[in-house]
This record gives structure tokens, C-alpha cells and sequence, in this order.
């Protein structure tokens, strides 16, 4: 089962705190879709909203075409998975899995075929007896999920879903909640503010913050192109670079005029900065460089404004020594007016 959802104008507020501020957001049935941002942006308010657990001050959810505005949880076609897993410790992983179906009145032979295949998808298959002090965390993690797919929901709301697990086991669970994802076909909504999650299962980011949507698109259209300065700088490590356009008789750091209509922020990612490209940024000299494996993490002072330092990603086998001055240049500029930055 699958479906899609309609946000319209959704307002909701919290005593005089506004936490959302006339959302409006269109996912398609079946689509990957991840809401990011910091603490206190409004991600969890509407994930709330969507299933149920609170209704907005203002706006309509339509859920497969049907207003769900005001329709309790348990009677919306969602399902939602917590961090924190909420298994029963007493029930066996089986039982655990086949406890909703069990609530909807589904019978014993029925119920333990559905959560026997559900155990199967996520690999789990050989473990049903077990109880779950007996799994790590990613094995609890993918029990949690096969019970709320095992109902069948039109749609899946995972908060923080991944985020109690370390960074290699968070990696791995990411590739596999995804390929879950496009096997059953289910419409999922995501929240985290981990950006690199984002960025690995999402068919789309929707970046809030403050209670609005600052850049809704694919994690790629996010990342190159962000729409905002706070999209830019949230997705991930940005070089920003005050523009003015030419004869406004104001000078630029590293003279670069007449790259925007009005003033505004020159955006480059780390990995666009370096010993080539099609933009000259001008001569600059290594102050500071470190080893990531990958890339050379370095820190350049251009010469014409030494004040200023641009971070550029440069291979693991050419980086010029602390103090050197170099020609240094970029690629896939984006730039920001004042509009779009604020």
C-alpha cells in the first residue's frame, strides 16, 4: 500500500510560539522523502501533524485524497517509528512484528505468516524466537521496522529513526532502509538533522528551519544549487564570499564584481576550490592543512584579502607545503543575493 500526501497551508502554534508557518508540501505515493534540519526547526512538529498526534491551527493533510486533518492516529492509513524502537521485552520478535496486525483483530495463523515475511525482508528470518535483549541495535532497529510495515501503511513516518545507532552500523542501516524502502514501495517520511543521512536514502530534502521550508528538491539540486544561505550552509561546509555588482563603487574581497544583479553570497563547496577550474579566484597561500583519507582538508588566505580563508578539498596526492602561494580556483559558483540569503 502506498500513497500520496498534500500539505496545504499549515500553521501550527504552540500558546503564543508559532512552530510552523503556512507549510505547504506535495509528496508523491511512493517517493523517499527526508525532513532536515536543526533542533527546533519544526521537522517533528509536522511529522507529528502527519500522523496524527497533533492538529495544526490552521491548513488541511490530505492523505490519498482523503482530509485527515482531524482524524485520530489509529484511524489514518500512517504508521510511525520512534527512535527508540518501543519493543515489548517479553514477546518474541514474531509477536513483536504481528502485534499490530494482532490489534486489528487479524487471526493467530494470519498474523504470524505476515510478521514471519516481514522478519524475512529485513533478514531476521532465523532469529523470530528470540527476544529483543538478545539483538543489537541494528537488529532492533529492523524489527521496529518490519512491525510497522506489517500493517501495511499508506504511509511511514520514521523519527530520528537511526539516530541511537554509532556511525559505521548508522551507515550501513541508512543502504538498507532504502533498498526496504523501494522494495515495498511504501511512501516514507523521514526526519533527521544528520545531513549525510539525508543525503543517502531521500528521493527529496525538504530543508526547514524556523518553521518554514527553506529548499525543497532532490539531494542533489540541495547540495549544487541550494536556494538559500541557510540551505547552503546546512547541507554541508560552504565558502561564502561577499559579491557586489559593478559600479556600485564598492570593492569586493578577492575583486570579484559583477557576479550578481544586486549584492549578495558567493557559495563554493570545499570540493569546487582548488589548483583548477574556471574561475580565478586569485594568488593565495597554504596555511593550514590536514589529512581525511580522502582529501586534503586545506585552508588558503588569498593575497587580496588575507583575512578571508577559503577551505578546499584537494587530492590525497597533490597539496603545495604550509606557506606556499599558489593560483587557486573554482568551479560551479552559486550565488545568493540578499533575498535569498536572508
Amino acid at each position: 500500500m502506498t500513497a500520496d500526501v498534500e500539505i496545504s497551508g499549515v500553521l501550527h502554534r504552540f500558546g503564543p510560539f508559532t512552530a510552523l508557518h503556512h507549510v505547504d508540501l506535495k509528496i508523491a505515493a511512493g517517493e523517499f522523502i527526508v525532513l532536515l534540519g536543526p533542533s527546533g526547526c519544526g521537522k517533528t512538529t509536522l511529522l507529528s501533524i502527519l500522523g496524527g498526534f497533533l492538529t495544526p491551527s490552521e491548513g488541511k493533510v490530505v492523505i490519498g485524497g482523503h482530509d485527515m486533518t482531524r482524524v485520530a492516529p489509529k484511524d489514518r492509513p500512517t504508521t510511525t517509528m520512534f527512535q527508540d524502537y518501543a519493543l515489548f521485552p517479553h514477546m518474541s520478535l514474531r509477536d513483536n512484528v504481528a502485534f499490530g496486525l494482532r490489534m486489528r483483530g487479524v487471526g493467530r495463523a494470519e498474523r504470524n505468516a505476515k510478521a514471519m515475511e516481514m522478519l524475512e525482508m529485513v533478514g531476521l528470518g532465523d532469529k523470530a524466537g528470540r527476544r529483543p535483549h538478545e539483538l543489537s541495535g541494528g537488529q532492533r532497529q529492523r524489527v521496529a521496522l518490519a512491525r510497522a510495515l506489517a500493517v501495511s501503511p499508506d504511509v511511514l513516518l520514521l523519527d530520528e529513526p537511526l539516530g541511537a545507532l554509532d556511525l559505521k552500523l548508522r551507515r550501513q542501516m541508512q543502504d538498507e532502509l532504502k533498498a526496504i524502502q523501494r522494495r515495498v514501495g511504501t511512501t516514507f517520511v523521514h526526519v533527521t538533522h544528520d545531513q549525510e543521512e539525508a543525503m543517502a536514502v531521500a528521493d527529496r530534502i525538504v530543508v526547514m528551519n524556523q518553521g518554514r521550508i527553506e529548499h525543497c528538491g532532490t539531494p542533489e539540486e540541495v547540495y549544487l544549487t541550494p536556494a538559500t544561505l541557510f540551505a547552503a550552509n546546512f547541507m554541508g561546509e560552504v565558502n561564502r564570499i561577499p559579491v557586489t555588482p559593478a559600479g556600485a563603487g564598492v570593492s569586493s574581497p578577492l575583486g570579484l564584481l559583477a557576479l550578481a544583479p544586486t549584492e549578495g553570497t558567493l557559495c563554493l563547496r570545499p570540493e569546487n576550490v582548488g589548483l583548477s577550474g574556471d574561475l580565478a579566484l586569485g594568488p593565495a597561500k597554504l596555511v593550514e592543512a590536514a589529512f581525511f583519507g580522502s582529501h586534503h582538508r586545506c585552508h588558503f588566505a588569498p593575497l587580496a584579502a588575507p583575512d578571508l580563508r577559503l577551505v578546499a578539498h584537494l587530492p590525497q596526492g597533490a597539496h603545495p607545503q604550509i606557506g606556499a602561494e599558489v593560483q587557486l580556483f573554482a568551479r560551479n559558483p552559486v550565488i545568493l543575493t540578499e533575498r535569498q540569503a536572508a
